[in-house]
């Protein structure tokens, strides 16, 4: 190996040595005293930070392709500029919000205190919809990154749809394996891929002052109106915003997060102690949850501006050359480097790697939100498994097959699933950001109540002009088909909460909380307020349907007796005594008692 490919090849080994020196590392005696599966402030930023870290492959280029068929690539920074203001404004809605939903939930658990149970189960749906084309567009994206190695992402459709189910087959195992085995593992890689990037950075810096010339092809400019510039304008908005499901996946993981300060909050306080305001803000699991959040606010929109900087410097787009745009900058990027081709490379089959990790993110939330779903009635109680990792195991594998079935579906081809990704996660945002307001307006008063509820309300806001631009934004390419889905999707978790699958008793609850899911503390108590509270909204939609039928002549009584009341949700979280019993409890069926006292145990006689 001559000199040049050996200061590439010693810096990748650089790059991975640090990186795996700094992944985290699950104890026993932390499972010992956390619980199995519960993570700290590194495997965090892994887990449920992956996904959103990896848009950088693929946001951009999405982006970009809505402007350049039409020559407005030179106006994407109006697109970054709307992209970087709503990270900034989601994020820290929900930064605030772990404060209040500290127990897990995200949206979900917002809409059930603050708003309305059937509000909840919309939610609910939407979300593990949003979960399961994570996976998908995770995955084929990882795809497009190694076939661009040989420029090749014009090949059949039917391998990029085999590549694809290996990859995420990978990560299935892995997810099963448990949580402290699997973030040690993309901890590592997202470290290796801080470094590269900084290095393609650096490089393309260094193609711009040595000069380089754009990438000359022929193409055909397609004319654009004013009006049609503005929809333009707006796809590539809502094309650059699919990655924010990060919040919500952070919001509702926080559940399997350990409730102690990260080290670093640790440091500061003894360090610093006149700032302890704002290292009281990251204190606890919320704390961690928001430090990792925190790299949300900034992330999307500088990483966009950069990646579209040089695109249009260099006039590289999503097909140029066979390549997608990070894999024309990165080619062009360490090729400013002695033995750049091995860093393009080891790159490039990171991507795939990272990418197809982030389903990692998808398959951690659909534990935290199938469970749940099962309690309220949602989801069949035979999916409840944890495993011995705190894993559960028959909801991941539920996701792994469903995703690969639609990545048959789409013909492996990640351009038909990204109008169903990312559009799903504003709805829930939208939901979290009234229910913030309706927070506010309950707990503060004066100048902070005022401000507070109209911060809210402008989130909430933005959220929902944002879930109606990602369908109008990717409306031809199957935006339309969106409203149909979500339609349906209302209307089969309905359907399924009234049908005798969504019936739910406290025997049940109790059993499907606190034995299979071996959940306990405030958080096994709010999950069975919110199944007290859809247990009764189950009731009126039941009571409804009975009136519409008696309106027609036909009489149909109520078959079920009206539920238990939930009642108010501080008193079943005992937020005075958190180790209070829970609220099921005098309602379960007890031992009777027997004259003469519980009955002698005798052991079997000897042989």
């Amino acid at each position: 190996m001559n000199s040049t490919f050996l200061f590439s090849a010693l810096l990748l080994i650089a790059f991975f040595a640090i990186a795996n020196r700094l992944a985290p590392r699950e104890r026993q005696e932390d499972a010992a005293v956390h619980g199995a599966g519960q993570i700290g402030l590194l495997a965090a930023v892994a887990l449920f930070g992956v996904d959103y870290f990896t848009s950088f492959y693929y946001a951009t280029g999405e982006m970009m392709s809505a402007l350049h068929p039409y020559g407005l690539q030179n106006y994407a920074w109006i697109a970054v500029i709307v992209i970087a203001l709503a990270n900034i404004v989601f994020g820290l809605l929900y930064m605030y919000s772990l404060g209040i939903f500290n127990e897990g939930g995200g949206s979900y658990t917002a809409a059930m205190r603050y708003l309305s149970p059937g509000l909840s189960l919309i939610v609910a749906v939407v979300l593990i919809q949003d979960y399961i084309f994570t996976i998908v567009v995770s995955t084929l994206s990882g795809v497009d990154q190694v076939l661009s190695l040989r420029n090749a992402t014009g090949i059949p459709w039917y391998w990029h749809f085999l590549i694809g189910a290996i990859l995420v087959s990978v990560n299935y195992f892995l997810t099963i394996r448990g949580r402290g085995e699997s973030s040690r593992v993309v901890f590592t890689m997202l470290g290796v891929f801080g470094f590269m990037t900084i290095t393609m950075v650096v490089g393309l810096i260094l193609a711009h002052t040595r000069q380089v010339p754009p990438v000359i092809y022929q193409e055909t400019v397609l004319n654009a109106s004013l009006g049609d510039a503005i929809y333009h304008m707006l796809t590539a908005s809502m094309k650059g915003l699919v990655a924010l499901s990060g919040l919500e996946a952070m919001s509702n993981g926080i559940q399997f997060v350990i409730d102690e300060d990260a080290e670093i909050i640790k440091w500061a306080k003894k360090q610093f102690p006149r700032l302890n305001k704002i290292w009281g803000f990251y204190s606890g699991k919320s704390g961690i949850g928001r430090l990792v959040q925190t790299s949300f606010l900034f992330y999307g929109g500088l990483t966009t501006a950069i990646l579209a900087l040089f695109a249009v410097r260099f006039n590289v787009f999503d097909g140029t050359l066979g390549r997608t745009l990070v894999g024309n900058l990165a080619f062009i990027g360490f090729e400013q480097l002695p033995g750049g081709i091995i860093l393009f490379w080891a790159y490039q089959i990171l991507a795939v790697g990272l990418l197809a990790a982030a389903s990692m993110t998808a398959f951690q939330d659909l534990q935290a939100t199938a469970w749940r779903d099962v309690a309220i009635g949602e989801i069949p109680e035979i999916v409840v498994y944890r495993n011995a990792a705190g894993t559960f195991t028959r909801s991941v594998t539920a996701g792994f097959l469903v995703a690969l079935v639609i990545m048959l579906l789409v013909r492996g081809e990640t351009s038909l699933a990204v109008p169903y990704y990312g559009i799903g996660v504003f709805m829930p945002i939208a939901v979290m950001g009234f229910a913030i307001r309706k927070h506010i307006l309950e707990n503060f008063k004066g100048a902070a109540r005022t401000w507070g509820s109209a911060a809210a309300t402008f989130a909430g806001v933005l959220s929902g002009l944002v879930f109606i631009g990602q369908i109008a934004g990717k409306w031809e390419e199957g935006g339309w088909v969106v409203l149909i889905s979500f339609s349906l999707l209302v209307l089969s978790a309905n359907a399924l909460l009234i049908s005798p699958i969504g019936f739910r008793d406290p025997t049940q609850i109790h059993r499907i909380v606190r034995d299979k899911a071996r959940v306990h503390g405030s958080m096994a108590s709010i999950v069975e307020w919110q199944s007290l509270k859809m247990q009764e909204y189950r009731y009126s939609i039941l009571v409804f349907v009975t009136r519409l039928y008696d309106f027609f002549g036909v009489r149909r009584p109520v078959r079920f007796e009206q539920p238990i009341p939930a009642g108010d949700y501080d008193h079943a979280l005992h937020v005075d005594h958190p180790d209070a019993p829970s609220l099921l409890d005098q309602y379960l069926p007890k031992d009777e008692p027997h004259l003469g006292g519980k009955p002698k145990e005798t052991e079997e006689p000897p042989e």
